[in-house]
C-alpha cells in the first residue's frame, strides 16, 4: 500500500510517488556495493546514474562497475580486485542487497540468505531480474563469499585486507 499523499499535494506530483518509480527505467541510479573483504567488511559504494535497466545486462552492469573502480579516483585499494589472475580476488559476482523502500539484512557486509537473489545469468537484463530505480547490489569474489558463508565471522585486528 502506498503511503498516503501530503494534504497539499496534487494528483500525479512527484513527492507522492515512491523514489524508485520516480525515474523511468531508462534511467536508473542503482548503488553497488563493492566488498573487498568479508570478514574484516571492507566495502565501498559506488554509484551509477543513468543505467538502462531494460536493455543492459547483469554482465553490462559488472562491466560498468569495474570500469568504473579501475577510473575514477578513490578506488586505488580496490583496483587490483578488478582484472586480477587469482580467481580468490576477482570481483565476479553481483547479488540483490536490498531495493528502495525494502527491508534490509542485519548483516552489515551482506545478506547471507537469499541465494536466489545472486545475478548469476549475464544475459539477462537488469529489469528481467528485478533491479528499480535505487537498488543496491554487491558485487564480490564468488569464492570469498562461500568461506564467509561457510562461516561468518567477522574480525577487527590488524591483520587482514
Amino acid at each position: 500500500m502506498d503511503p498516503p499523499a501530503p494534504d497539499n499535494a496534487e494528483v500525479g506530483d512527484v513527492s507522492t510517488v515512491l523514489t524508485n518509480l520516480v525515474r523511468p527505467k531508462t534511467s536508473a541510479t542503482i548503488t553497488v556495493r563493492v566488498i573487498k573483504s568479508f570478514e574484516f567488511r571492507t566495502e565501498k559504494s559506488l554509484v551509477l546514474h543513468d543505467v538502462n535497466l531494460e536493455s543492459s545486462t547483469v554482465a553490462d552492469l559488472k562491466s560498468m562497475a569495474l570500469q568504473a573502480i579501475k577510473t575514477q579516483p578513490g578506488w586505488k585499494a580496490y583496483r587490483s580486485f578488478t582484472d586480477s589472475n587469482d580467481e580468490s580476488r576477482r570481483l565476479d559476482t553481483l547479488k540483490l542487497y536490498t531495493k528502495a523502500h525494502g527491508a534490509k539484512t542485519t548483516n552489515l557486509i551482506i545478506n547471507l540468505d537469499h541465494d536466489d537473489w545472486i545475478l548469476d545469468d549475464d544475459h539477462k537484463t537488469l529489469s528481467q531480474v528485478g533491479l528499480e530505480n535505487e537498488t543496491e547490489v554487491s558485487l564480490f569474489n564468488h569464492q570469498a563469499y562461500e568461506i564467509f558463508k561457510a562461516h561468518p565471522e567477522t574480525r577487527w585486528d590488524e591483520v587482514g585486507a
